[in-house]
């Protein structure tokens, strides 16, 4: 909707919006409109307009007929708003001002109203619309903003023209009279609504209006600029515009209906129809458009602040302001070549790009360590500069060192790396980046885009780097970490390469270079070994040994898996995982330096506590549970937030189940756990065998409400009881929640689960590992797979990823032995079935 709206809807009976017209006789309106939007010859801006035209024609038809005979002058229909500009999108409502001099008799003018609004509404278009005098027009236009923006885009469509040449003419007046103060309140509802929307070009199911990067965005830089104190960078910009427009064009086609929100299930259709080869190369192309729009949007707000700071303080002071030529703004040098002017880093008077190839990256890395923008004008003669005169290959060690600096600068680095990008910089420092940039993320748990996913990796890691030795290959190895995903296959292993070549680029040494290939190839393997291994197994410790090669490249891999975790997403990284992380770095740690490894107690040597619920299941004969709250302190303290209060936050429970050794535990406890609405974050099974005495299965679970409280400790073991004497259908009683579920929720989009046998990771159990979507009761029916495939499970680690669930169980055939590889296969391709 634009922003002239005062009525939305018709009288009661008229039809809604996306209701279908009666059908129309050749030559009328809307059998043209509707030739018009099935002609495939015709899209784009060329069909917008057509179909502004032909929407033009049919309206000022209606207001000359009726208007002609009811005897009415002094009117005259204006179209604002998208209308306005001449763009209509197949679904786009029209948003219409009848304009009138004031003499003309109510009655008549209403009627006159009525027979242009009602053939809108019979054709079941969305119509926004107002009846007033220039008058009445400028003052609502001063009460709304949203109003005041319309108006800038009127355009005459039928009537007195000079009515609507007067109301543009004072439109624009007050405008620029009022931006001083209107700008400020434009800038803030820019804010909210990106707050509201996010950012376009970072989401998977975007709206393309309303995000932040969106065509609203782009409206409000033409405001701006119609304001005379701003203007937005040209480049690209309209470009960009033009591309979201034809994307919501396909939107509306696709659907049929008036909506802005790419939803998941309309990619490959919307592609389709743009002629695009498949729904990543559509995001892509949205993310880019909308990245274009919001620079331009950073950089124009950052221009009106700094005029409107100007004009607030009178020449007249200024000239009083001490030490400083009235007028005149003070430079602070930041770095050789490089000084802080107005609250931006600039190119010095004396700099000389065109001489300087590696000034860019120390314009950059100062604007970073100073926490100020970069000037677009300044990236811009760099960047013409490295046209004619680009880095040496290698790099010499200052460029090396700069970007190195940019990369530690924390959060300012964003802005900063952003505007290098923007102008295209980035792709011709370092060309693998064309890869990655702007590329999708169709998983969940991740936040961002590839590219942004890296930047936000090196933030994370630049407050990492006084844990390591080597703080620059960290930072490197950060940035790089992920360029292999615009490569098909693993992208560890395509990283790897792409890596190395990137580090000899970049000017470092071969040892350092195959430190960055180690970094990047493994930077996955510390939080996979932790969460889905068995850490007392020394075949696990040995392999994490063996690819990593030295303790300063595994301090390094630690401190890149908890950065690369962080930067992620929130469901990443949490104080069990970086314990799990930690207690695998210091056993390999001790491995690496030829220490004797710690002894390990024994699987069936239990704590405390295990003891004694394993003595009270043997004593009782069935389950015995024991609930625990947990807290959590976070990684990174919040500022203000004393360590006392962060260690009580908490985060769930944790729930021990000691039962008498028998067939079906497994399934039978994660049957009932999900009946009762709890969500398994992670799990743990052991065996406890201690000699001469009865073996009891103890399952260490951390769990969570899905909503509501905990149940009772006494209900969880009353159903447990149930589950496993046969008197308790879980199978029957989660089918019907799954098929109660189903039909509340939206059909979610989720790859088929996975299920691999991984050999030779452990030396007395095979290991089946289980990828799949989280959903209720996913774990009893792995639970019952294992157990109807008659194997023995050893230990199981359960992890939860946002929605993904990545499980690894150690089993053994009945006789306690791990089963050849044949039989390993089989068995995963039948847990697969099952879960299929």
């Amino acid at each position: 909707m634009t922003e002239s709206v005062e009525e939305t809807a018709g009288p009661a009976g008229t039809p809604g919006p996306g209701s279908e017209p009666a059908p129309a006789p050749e030559g009328s309106y809307p059998a043209a409109r509707l030739r018009l939007l099935q002609d495939d010859t015709a899209a784009g801006p060329d069909r917008r307009a057509a179909l502004a035209r032909l929407t033009d024609d049919w309206l000022a038809g209606l207001l000359n007929r009726h208007a002609t005979a009811a005897g009415l002058a002094g009117t005259a229909l204006v179209a604002v708003g998208g209308y306005g500009r001449g763009e209509l999108s197949p679904r786009s409502d029209l948003d219409l001002l009848l304009l009138h001099d004031g003499r003309a008799d109510a009655g008549a003018l209403a009627a006159l109203a009525d027979h242009l609004w009602y053939p809108v509404w019979d054709l079941g278009l969305d119509l926004d619309h107002s009846v007033r005098t220039p008058a009445e027009a400028r003052k609502a236009a001063r009460d709304d903003l949203k109003v005041q923006l319309g108006l800038l885009d009127a355009r005459h469509l039928a009537g007195d023209p000079e009515l609507t040449a007067a109301l543009r003419s004072t439109a624009y007046a007050d405008w620029r009279e009022s931006a001083p103060k209107r700008l400020p309140e434009l800038h803030d509802l820019c804010q909210e609504r990106a707050e509201r929307q996010g950012e376009l070009q970072f989401l998977l199911e975007p709206d393309l209006k309303e995000a932040r990067g969106g065509l609203r965005d782009a409206t409000a830089l033409r405001a701006v600029a119609a304001s005379w104190l701003a203007d937005a960078p040209r480049g690209g910009l309209e470009a960009a515009r033009t591309r979201l427009l034809d994307t919501r064009d396909a939107l509306h086609l696709t659907t049929g209906r008036a909506t802005d929100r790419l939803s998941l299930q309309e990619h490959p259709q919307v592609a389709e129809a743009l002629g695009m080869l498949d729904a990543d190369a559509l995001l892509r192309q949205t993310y880019e458009s909308a990245r274009t729009i919001s620079y331009a949007a950073d950089v124009t707000w950052r221009e009106v602040r700094r005029v409107l700071r100007a004009r607030s303080v009178k020449p007249v002071l200024r000239g009083l302001l001490p030490g400083r030529d009235a007028g005149k703004a003070e430079r602070t040098p930041l770095a050789e070549g490089v000084v802080e002017l107005d609250g931006e880093a600039v190119l010095a008077r004396t700099a000389r790009p065109e001489r300087d190839p590696v000034l860019v990256l120390r314009a950059a890395a100062a604007a970073a360590q100073a926490g100020v923008p970069l000037a677009t004008h300044s990236i811009r003669r760099c960047a013409e500069a490295a046209a004619t005169r680009p880095l040496p290959v290698p790099w010499p060690a200052e460029a090396r060192e700069e970007l190195v600096t940019l990369l530690g600068a924390g959060t300012y680095t964003v802005p900063v790396w952003e505007a290098l990008e923007a102008e295209g910089l980035i792709t011709r420092l370092l060309p693998d980046w064309e890869r990655v940039r702007c590329r999708p993320q169709r998983n969940p748990v991740h936040t961002w885009t590839v590219d942004r996913h890296l930047i936000e990796t090196a933030v994370r890691a630049s407050a990492l780097t006084r844990r390591v030795h080597r703080p620059d290959l960290l930072l490197v190895a950060a940035l790089l970490h992920d360029i292999g995903k615009g490569w098909p296959g693993d992208h560890s292993l395509a990283g790897e390469t792409i890596a190395r070549d990137v580090a000899a680029r970049l000017g470092f040494g071969a040892r350092d270079t195959a430190v960055i290939a180690t970094l990047v190839r493994h930077h996955l393997l510390l939080i996979e070994t932790a969460t889905r291994r068995d850490l007392d197994d020394p075949a696990t410790v040995g392999a994490v040994a063996e690819a990593v090669g030295g303790v300063g490249t595994l301090e390094l891999l630690h401190a890149l898996t908890e950065a690369d975790a962080l930067a992620t997403g929130p469901a990443a990284w949490s104080a069990w995982r970086g314990g799990l992380v930690a207690d695998l770095v210091k056993r390999v740690a001790a491995r690496l330096a030829g220490e004797p490894e710690e002894e390990v107690r024994p699987a069936d040597e239990p704590t405390a506590e295990q003891q004694r619920l394993a003595a009270e299941a043997r004593r009782t004969t069935g389950p015995v549970l024991a609930l625990h709250a947990r807290a959590e302190t976070p990684t990174e303290p919040e500022d203000g937030a004393g360590a006392e209060e962060s260690a009580r936050r908490p985060v769930g429970v944790e729930l021990l189940i000691a039962v008498p050794e028998q067939s079906g535990v497994l399934p039978a406890a994660a049957g009932v756990l999900a009946l009762h609405r709890l969500t398994v974050r992670a799990a743990d099974l052991l065996v406890l065998d201690q000699g001469g005495e009865s073996p009891v299965l103890l399952l260490s679970w951390r769990v969570a409400a899905e909503y509501g409280s905990l149940p009772d400790a006494d209900r969880l073991r009353v159903d447990l009881v149930r589950a496993l004497d046969g008197s308790l259908d879980i199978p029957a009683r989660l089918a019907e929640r799954e098929a109660a579920y189903a039909r509340r929720a939206r059909a979610a989009i989720a790859p088929p689960p996975r299920v691999s046998a991984v050999t030779g990771s452990s030396r007395t159990a095979t290991v089946i590992e289980v990828r799949a979507q989280d959903a209720h009761g996913l774990l009893h029916r792995i639970g019952r797979a294992l157990e109807t495939a008659g194997v023995a499970v050893r230990s199981a680690h359960i992890s939860t990823l946002g929605a993904n669930a990545v499980d690894a169980f150690y089993v053994t055939d009945p006789d306690g032995a791990p089963l050849a590889d044949t039989a390993a296969h089989e068995l995963a391709a039948a847990v697969e079935s099952a879960l299929g």
